[in-house]
């Protein structure tokens, strides 16, 4: 039984075998609509409910659906601007043939991960053509996925994973059409990725030999490595020219002038007091390389078994095209460090390495199993039982430790539920260019739920381009001193400069505490920027709090409230300018 087992797992691919490929390919689809299946499932569970980061990359697109809505929006305008354009293409087509964009948001994902699946399977299989390998590699995969947030998003780092195993997939393959095209695609629906990928075609024009370096005599190598260049300088010349709607990328030299970029900031990025989180782990300038599910750690070991050829036979089938998951963790690490020299202007360090990392882990510790397991059944044809049980033991930890360690926890459910449907049913009531001020953290789902603009709020403070975050810090700054203020003029000058119709207050925003305790105003309070413009407004505020002082806004909360629900009141625009006039 054990020899049947061994000659079942360790089978090369071969025409006679075809069928192996099949079924692991379909296993692994069946796993992978499973776990999609899983993590979408919460999108569905109630009324008014959207992906965390949908709310910023997908709100805006219900423009395609009514194009009134969101005029002259600040907030929604920025976001368009930023999006790429194969991205943007894509909903909008399927908007056009009667697709919800909220609601493809949500179902796109299910697609974006068997499509993921098949190529992983087949990026896998030409490495070492055993199908259980591709199965694995497929299951750690998803795995990866699933318990971030990435592919449940449906914004655009969704998309980068289909097209970089087609890439990676037609490149080893040396189909060069469908390579040019998933290049070309990725630039479009992920910029990032596609310098990783033009650097691993540069890498193939290096071979080595004895251990050193030499240039390729292929000379399909030079035409992948020239049209794939081509390609990539096509795609990536256009977005110069869009992101100079809202102005150049912030400096170095402004961002560590800014409260929101440090380490208790809200675009957290300078950890001077923490070196190795800055390095390492920290979620914007950090490498981020993450063995989540812990299994995947295993497969920092594979180079060493790929030396051991003589105890793990297995490894005399592993192909040459193993050195693509070599050419990615280089030119992923390259690219990290570059955009730490050019801070910024290649966005952020760690989106060149979080993505990479998981790819490498899933497909090296599947191939680290396989040998593993073929040498455990080949040298345990004596000791069957043993064989058989570490073979069940390892396929039960690949199968079923999501489920069992995390729980609840996998797939991870990062959907936003609507609290309030009152509230956002009273703001779709209202004009379409309706403008609400608030420092509620509900304003962050009026955009979602109601469709209607807002002035500012924490979801949106994106600080990247100082044309947007400009205007954006300027809000903030009026809207605090109005919110806090002990002359109702304030509040006035807020209505007539942004046309604000509408002010949603938190029942306890008058108290200390609800600054203290609100993690966006509370990044204003540190001392290491006491200079800041909306720093020093803010410790005035809540100076003023704990005096006592009574801000003029709340004074006319009762008289001016339109709509409340638990915890939330609405104050009409036009009653406090009047209040503010006598």
């Amino acid at each position: 039984m054990t020899s049947l087992l061994h000659q079942f797992l360790s089978t090369v691919l071969l025409k006679k075998n075809k069928h192996y490929k099949i079924f692991w390919l379909t296993l692994s689809v069946v796993a992978a609509a499973i776990y999609a299946v899983q993590a979408i499932l919460p999108a569905y569970e109630h009324e008014y409910v959207i992906q965390d980061d949908a709310r910023q990359h997908i709100f805006w697109m219900q423009r395609f659906v009514d194009p009134q809505l969101f005029p002259q929006d600040l907030i929604t305008n920025y976001f368009q601007s930023i999006s790429p354009p194969g991205y943007k293409a894509f909903y909008q087509v399927l908007t056009w043939l009667g697709v919800n964009p909220v609601f493809l948001s949500k179902i796109i994902p299910l697609f974006l991960g068997i499509t993921t699946t098949v190529y992983c399977f087949g990026v896998c299989l030409e490495i070492l053509p055993i199908p259980i390998t591709g199965f694995m590699s497929t299951l750690f995969m998803n795995q990866c996925l699933w318990l971030a947030d990435d592919l449940a998003s449906g914004t655009s780092r969704a998309f980068l994973y289909p097209f970089f195993f087609a890439f990676t997939y037609y490149l080893l393959r040396r189909s060069l059409l469908p390579c040019l095209i998933s290049l070309a695609l990725m630039g479009l629906f992920y910029p990032g990725f596609l310098l990783i990928s033009v650097g691993i075609l540069i890498l193939q024009v290096i071979k080595f030999d004895g251990g050193f370096p030499r240039f390729s005599q292929q000379r399909k190598d030079y035409i992948f490595c020239g049209l794939g260049l081509a390609v990539g300088l096509a795609v990536l010349l256009p977005y110069s020219s869009e992101s100079s709607l809202f102005g150049p990328l912030i400096s170095v030299r402004e961002a560590r002038t800014l409260p929101e970029f440090l380490s208790s900031g809200r675009m957290s990025f300078f950890h001077d007091e923490n070196p190795v989180r800055f390095w390492l782990s920290a979620s914007r300038p950090g490498m981020r390389i993450s063995f989540n599910p812990p299994i995947v750690i295993l497969g920092l070991f594979l180079p060493l078994l790929l030396r051991l050829k003589s105890s793990f036979p297995l490894a005399k089938e592993v192909r040459s095209h193993v050195y693509v998951l070599l050419h990615l963790v280089v030119v992923s690490l390259f690219l990290f460090f570059t955009a730490h020299i050019l801070l910024f202007k290649l966005y952020l360090p760690s989106r060149f390495t979080v993505h990479s990392f998981k790819i490498v882990f899933a497909l090296a510790t599947a191939v680290f199993l396989t040998l593993i397991l073929d040498a455990v059944l080949k040298n345990s044809s004596k000791q069957k039982l043993l064989a058989l049980g570490a073979t069940t033991l390892i396929g039960v930890i690949i199968l079923f430790y999501p489920n069992i360690f995390w729980k609840t926890g996998f797939p991870r459910n990062t959907f936003i539920v609507g609290q309030v449907p009152t509230l956002y049913q009273f703001f779709q009531q209202q004009p379409k260019d309706t403008l609400i001020a608030s420092l509620a953290g509900e304003a962050t789902n009026i955009p979602s739920f109601a469709q209607r603009s807002i002035l500012v709020s924490g979801e949106y403070a994106i600080a990247y381009h100082i044309g947007y975050y400009r205007q954006f810090r300027q809000r903030l700054a009026d809207l605090i001193r109005a919110h806090y203020s002990l002359d109702l003029a304030d509040a006035e000058n807020v209505i007539q400069k942004y046309g604000v119709d509408f002010f949603l207050l938190e029942k306890r925003a008058f108290t200390p505490e609800y600054i203290q305790q609100d993690r966006w105003l509370n990044q204003y309070l540190s001392l290491k920027l006491p200079n800041d413009l909306i720093a020093k407004i803010t410790r005035e505020a809540l100076e003023g709090l704990q005096q006592g002082k009574v801000p003029a806004l709340s004074k006319v909360a009762q008289s001016c409230t339109t709509f409340e629900t638990d915890g939330l009141v609405v104050l009409e625009a036009k009653c406090i300018t009047q209040k503010s006039g006598k």
